[in-house]
């Protein structure tokens, strides 16, 4: 008989079997095996900077980007015009008269005076007919102003903090009855002894002409501002003379 244990022995339970391992991936699957990576789409969109092949050339003939860089002005605007969306400021608001407005501004006798203004860091008013050419022109340097100017509220508003008014034409802006008030200095360069001198078929031609130099100068005359009457010669392919300029203080 055999002896008694000393301790009792407990009833050892069945363990399940390991998992088996993975079969391991044939060698040319393991090459073409990758970790997934997360699939990221990037959207490039054009740069309002970069101009198209055509703009480049027109710029490259009208020197727009060279002016741009020279003067240090901003980048090109927006196409769709940029500041015709502002909307207007109330017209009871005073600024502070700094402003110079240049009458027939996309003439080019009024680009050039344009031109000076901003050598002198001057801030400019315009009026133009081409909005758009005058604004890639000169970038913001120039606040571009189109309208008709014999509209009261239109002359208003453009000579809104103006204290000098530069007109480089006879373009009739003194003919209507405007309000000059705070404007401190007139120039204005007239053709009208042009216009005297001429006869014939071009006298014809040139009789409104006249009559809106004519005007213009007696409207400047009239408002009692200090002025500046520039009367333009006619130019004359002729060997020239012993004479020179000649200036007479019209208003002081």
């Amino acid at each position: 008989m055999p002896a008694p244990a000393l301790f009792p022995c407990r009833a050892s339970t069945p363990q399940s079997p390991p998992h088996p391992p993975p079969p391991p991936l044939p060698s040319a699957a393991r090459l073409n095996w990758r970790r997934p990576v997360p699939l990221v789409t990037v959207a490039r969109s054009k740069s309002k900077d970069e101009a198209s092949f055509t703009d480049r050339i027109l710029d490259y003939i009208e020197g727009g980007p060279k002016l741009r860089r020279w003067y240090g002005a901003p980048d090109l605007l927006p196409k769709d015009g940029g500041a015709e969306d502002e909307e207007q400021e109330p017209s009871d608001i005073e600024e502070p008269r700094d402003a110079v407005l240049v009458t027939n501004g996309d003439s080019e006798m009024g680009q050039m005076v344009i031109l000076s203004l901003i050598l002198k860091r001057a801030r400019i008013k315009a009026f133009v007919k081409d909005k758009r050419s005058t604004e890639e022109a000169f970038g913001t340097y120039v606040e571009c102003m189109v309208g008709n100017m014999e509209d009261k509220s239109f002359t208003k508003k453009a000579l809104r903090g103006v204290r000098a008014v530069i007109c480089p034409a006879d373009d009739g802006f003194f003919s209507d009855l405007i309000d000059l008030k705070g404007v401190q200095h007139i120039v204005l360069l007239s053709q009208i002894s042009v216009y005297r001198g001429s006869g014939g078929l071009q006298a014809i031609m040139n009789s409104k002409l006249r009559k809106l130099a004519e005007r213009d100068e007696e409207a400047v005359l009239a408002s009692g501002i200090p002025s500046t009457i520039i009367r333009a010669g006619s130019m004359q392919s002729t060997p020239g003379g012993e004479r020179g300029f000649d200036f007479t203080e019209v208003s002081a």
